[in-house]
């Protein structure tokens, strides 16, 4: 598996056991932070994904 795919999805479980984790701040109303820092890691990783990409496609030429 590529380096562009597996970071990434690793990442994303390791995202997802947090926000388990952080349910707590949704119960108890602070939807703004939970779902604000859930936003902006997620546009992180998608910004690694396509920064690893290119960097592979870079390097195949």
């Amino acid at each position: 598996m590529k380096r562009s795919t597996l970071i990434p999805i690793l990442l994303l479980i390791y995202l997802a056991v947090m926000a388990y984790i952080g349910r707590q701040e949704l119960a108890d109303g602070h939807y703004l932070f939970y779902f604000g820092v859930i936003g902006l890691t997620l546009a992180c990783i998608i910004g690694l994904h396509f920064t690893l990409r290119h960097r592979e496609r870079n390097r195949r030429k």
